[in-house]
C-alpha cells in the first residue's frame, strides 16, 4: 500500500490541520461523496502542489447538445427530463460550463437536414433553424435556465447541404470553391437565427473531423491549407464585417496525432493567425494515449491560442444499464479495435471508461489543454437514436418507454472537473515524484485550488495533504477519482 504527501498553500487551524473538504467516487460505490474521515499512514512519498507556477486559464468542462439527446428528452416525463438538465447545469450538479452543439445535421441526428436546403440559394434567402426548434433549442433554453452562472456555446458542421459540395451528397466530398463566401454567411445567419430565440453562441469550430470519417455519416473534407484560407480570406472577414469578430474559431478540430501539421498550417503567419481563436481536438486515435507531445507542440506554436478538447466518447460500444461495475472494468473496445489499420492497433486496447476518462482529462489539463467537452449528454439503452446506427455511450442513458434514467459513472467522472474547476482558474504547478497517482490542480478565481486525484489501481492509497507544518492525511479508496478543495487563507 503506498503513501502520497501532497504540499499546498491554504487554510490551517491553530493546530496545524490543513482544512480541505474532499469528494470521491469510487468503484466500490461514491459518487461524489464529501469524505470526512481518512486512515493514517507513515512514509509518504512527496507530491507537491506548486501554486505559484502557473499555466493556461482554464475556459471550462461539459457536453454536447445533440439532436438525439434533445430528441430522448421530449420522449421523458417532466420530472425525469429537469432532473437530468438540472443534473447537467444546476450549481448543485455537475455545473457544466463549456458546451457545443451541432450545425445541420449530424450522425447523432434523427435523419440528414441542412438550414439551407434550397438548392442554388447562395444569399441563403431561405435559412432556417426550424429544425432545432422542436427539441434543440428548448433543451439549450432550459439549460439556459438551471444555469446560475451561464456556459459557453460553440456549434461544429458536419456538413454543408449537399449542393454545396463537389460530390452532391451528406456524406465525403468538399466545399465547391464559388460556396465559399455563401459557406462563411452561413455561420453568420446561424449566430443571428438563434440570437433571436434567445441563445447566444460564443465561437465555432470550422468541421467536424476535416480528415473524414471513413465516408460514413456526414463529413465535408479539409486539407489543413484549405481551412487555414477559407478561415482567413472569407469566414474569418465575414464576420468580422458583421460585426461579430468576437466570436471564437477553432481549427482542426479532430484527432491529436495530426496537431502538428494543422497548427503549422493554421498559425503560419501573422495573417492566417489573426481570425483563429485556438486549435480543438478529439481524443479517437487511441484507448490510453493523450499525445503529450503534440499537445505540447500545438501550445509551443500558438502560446495564446485556446487548445480545447472538443469531443471524446466511449464509441462503438452499446450502452451497459445499470451496471455501475463495467464502467470500472477494462473492457470496452472503440472503433479501432476492430477497424484500425494494423500499425495502429497498439492504441487501441481494451479499457475501462472511467479509467480513460480521467486519464484523459488530467493528461489534457497537465499539457495546456484549457477546455474539455465531452460528446452527447444523453443516449438510450441501444446507444442511440443515431440515423446511421453508429452507437455509443453518454454519462446519461435514458429508457424512454419506461421513463427511466440511468447516470452511469462517468457522468460522476465529469463532475469532479466541471462542478470544482471553474471557468477563469489557473493550471496550477504539481512536482509528482511517483506516477502511481494521476494528478492536476487549478486555482479557482475565488482562490480556491482543486486538486484532481485518480487511483487507478485496485487497492486503496494513502497521501499527506501538507505544506510546512499544515498537513492533513487522506486516502482514496481503491479504483476512485477524488476532488480536494483546500480554501484560500
Amino acid at each position: 500500500m503506498l503513501s502520497i504527501l501532497i504540499m499546498v498553500s491554504c487554510n490551517k487551524k491553530e493546530d496545524g490541520t490543513l482544512e480541505v473538504e474532499v469528494y470521491e467516487t469510487s468503484a466500490s460505490g461514491n459518487k461524489l461523496k464529501k469524505v470526512t474521515e481518512f486512515a493514517k499512514q507513515g512514509n509518504a512519498v512527496e507530491i507537491k502542489i506548486v501554486p505559484e507556477e502557473e499555466f493556461q486559464t482554464i475556459t471550462g468542462f461539459g457536453g454536447a447538445f445533440t439532436e438525439s439527446s434533445a430528441y430522448l428528452l421530449n420522449q421523458l416525463g417532466k420530472e425525469n427530463r429537469q432532473k437530468i438538465i438540472d443534473a447537467y447545469f444546476s450549481e448543485d450538479g455537475a455545473n457544466y460550463s463549456l458546451t457545443r452543439t451541432h450545425m445541420n445535421s449530424c450522425d447523432f441526428s434523427i435523419s440528414n437536414y441542412s438550414y439551407s436546403p434550397v438548392e442554388g440559394d447562395k444569399a441563403l434567402e431561405h435559412f432556417s433553424i426550424k429544425e432545432d426548434q422542436d427539441d434543440l433549442i428548448p433543451m439549450i433554453k432550459e439549460a439556459m435556465a438551471a444555469s446560475k452562472h451561464g456556459f459557453k456555446i460553440f456549434a461544429s458542421p458536419w456538413t454543408a447541404a449537399p449542393w454545396m459540395k463537389d460530390n452532391n451528397n451528406w456524406v465525403g466530398g468538399k466545399l465547391l470553391p464559388e460556396y465559399y463566401d455563401t459557406w462563411a454567411l452561413f455561420f453568420s445567419k446561424y449566430v443571428d437565427a438563434y440570437k433571436a430565440e434567445g441563445i447566444d453562441i460564443w465561437g465555432f469550430t470550422v468541421e467536424n473531423e476535416p480528415l473524414g470519417n471513413g465516408n460514413n455519416w456526414e463529413s465535408m473534407h479539409f486539407t489543413p491549407k484549405e481551412m487555414t484560407d477559407f478561415v482567413q480570406n472569407h469566414l474569418g472577414p465575414k464576420l468580422e464585417a458583421d460585426g461579430k469578430g468576437n466570436l471564437k474559431i477553432l481549427g482542426y478540430d479532430q484527432n491529436r496525432e495530426h496537431l502538428k501539421e494543422w497548427v503549422d498550417e493554421m498559425f503560419r503567419d501573422e495573417a492566417s493567425s489573426k481570425y483563429f481563436a485556438g486549435t480543438a481536438i478529439h481524443w479517437y486515435a487511441s484507448t490510453f494515449e493523450v499525445f503529450p507531445e503534440e499537445l505540447q507542440y500545438a501550445h509551443k506554436k500558438a502560446p495564446d491560442k485556446l487548445l480545447i478538447q472538443s469531443e471524446a466518447c466511449v464509441d462503438a460500444e452499446i450502452p451497459v444499464w445499470q451496471d455501475d461495475a463495467w464502467y470500472w472494468e477494462k473492457e470496452a473496445t472503440d472503433w479501432g479495435w476492430e477497424w484500425a489499420p494494423e500499425e495502429d492497433k497498439h492504441l487501441h486496447p481494451k479499457y475501462a471508461p472511467v479509467n480513460r476518462y480521467a486519464r484523459d482529462i488530467i493528461g489534457c489539463l497537465n499539457n495546456w489543454v484549457d477546455g474539455w467537452v465531452d460528446w452527447n449528454m444523453v443516449l438510450d439503452t441501444k446507444g442511440g437514436p443515431n440515423w446511421f446506427k453508429n452507437w455509443c455511450i453518454a454519462p446519461v442513458i435514458v429508457d424512454p418507454e419506461k421513463d427511466e434514467v440511468y447516470f452511469t459513472p462517468l457522468f460522476y467522472t465529469m463532475a469532479h472537473f466541471s462542478k470544482y474547476i471553474r471557468p477563469g482558474a489557473v493550471k496550477i504547478g504539481i512536482e509528482n515524484s511517483d506516477r502511481t497517482l494521476l494528478i492536476t490542480a487549478a486555482k479557482n478565481p475565488d482562490g480556491s485550488i482543486a486538486v484532481v486525484v485518480f487511483n487507478q489501481d485496485k487497492e486503496e492509497m494513502h497521501f499527506q495533504l501538507s505544506l510546512g507544518e499544515l498537513k492533513k492525511v487522506i486516502s482514496i479508496d481503491a479504483q476512485a477519482i477524488q476532488t480536494i478543495i483546500v480554501q484560500p487563507n
